[in-house]
């Protein structure tokens, strides 16, 4: 089986094998049985956050197939909801807005699964899943134990965490989300979800408004799966917004956004450093080419190859980098290639 069928951005070349893990247990055994062959091991599940090279993976690709949802809940405490790493996503963030679980509704239409979440620190129109994770549980490959990690000893930070730094440590067995209950969402942090809504900034909203005005964000800007859609054929916005030193962030163009952070630093739009240095929306290079909707995706337009895509995502890093001196980072990862 080639990659590309387990990926979003539908590129990668061959695995020498792959085996479909539905239950933790066979997740479990076939982690266990690849370490100790010394055999690589790449775990997939939604392949949203993957850019595997045309020549594949030497080793046993196991994808996370395991599902599962199981709630703890009073009036008084809120909801535990504890979820299987296989779990598609969006299909939580529906169900917790129909349950009145109140914290995720701003990361409505997030390709992936649910064990995928803690991992990047998934976050979108001001929320992160790290303000409503409670544990963690996840095979320690290195000690060969299951261990239970608090949010507080996760490492969580703008698009990372300790299972990111880690990644041939850790494999994600299911998340637990602690849910303030109602229909109100939590207050509306990202301005431009805050004006669709029409309300200011801090205020809340019934979280189904919350989720269809995010979804209808995404989709304007080719975000949200669509097989029909080339825009779609990504794997999201490719690079994070850089954090920035006071001093970097003064030296950018006076228009130039910029956002103070709580540690000091001023976090940058990587999109609007994109545009500002001569790259557009549906710009291609061959089969390859910038999202017609929004310039931080890079898109297969179809035919494409992996080497296409890397060397378009090295143009807009160079060019970014020689417009302002700011090395934009890439967000997928990156399996058998690099930049």
């Amino acid at each position: 089986m080639d990659l590309a069928e387990l990926t979003t951005l539908r590129l990668g070349g061959p695995a020498r094998a792959v085996i479909d893990a539905t239950s933790e247990q066979q997740l479990l055994d076939a982690v266990r049985v690849a370490d100790e062959a010394g055999d690589p091991v790449l775990v997939v599940a939604g392949g949203s956050n993957l850019v595997v090279a045309d020549e594949g993976v030497p080793g046993t690709v196991i994808r996370v197939l395991t599902k599962g949802v199981e709630v703890d809940s009073d009036a008084c405490s809120g909801a535990m909801v504890t979820i299987a790493a296989g779990e598609p996503w969006d299909g939580i963030v529906a169900l917790a807005v129909d349950e009145g679980w109140v914290g995720i509704e701003a990361l409505s239409g997030i390709p992936g699964s649910t064990g995928a979440t803690p991992i990047q620190n998934v976050g979108a129109y001001g929320q992160e899943v790290g303000q409503t994770i409670a544990t963690v549980r996840a095979y320690d490959r290195f000690e060969r134990k299951i261990r239970t990690i608090h949010a507080v000893d996760c490492g969580f930070g703008y698009r990372t965490s300790r299972f990111k730094a880690e990644p041939q440590r850790w494999l994600v067995l299911s998340v637990a989300y602690q849910f303030r209950l109602g229909e109100l969402s939590a207050p509306i942090a990202y301005a431009e979800l805050a004006r669709t809504l029409g309300v200011e900034i801090g205020r809340r909203a019934p979280s189904a408004e919350v989720r269809e005005a995010v979804l209808a964000l995404r989709r304007g800007k080719g975000m949200v799966l669509d097989a029909d859609d080339h825009d779609t054929w990504s794997a999201g916005s490719f690079f994070t917004n850089p954090l920035l030193t006071p001093d970097q962030a003064d030296a950018l163009p006076a228009e130039a956004p910029r956002f103070p952070q709580p540690d000091g630093s001023v976090k940058t739009s990587a999109a609007w450093l994109i545009d500002h240095a001569g790259f557009a929306k549906g710009d291609t290079r061959g089969h390859v080419g910038l999202s017609t909707k929004h310039v931080l995706a890079l898109t297969n337009r179809g035919g494409a190859t992996t080497a296409e895509l890397l060397g378009l995502a090295r143009e807009v890093r160079d060019g970014v980098r020689q417009a302002y001196g700011i090395t934009l980072v890439n967000e997928p990862v990156l399996v058998g290639c690099e930049l």
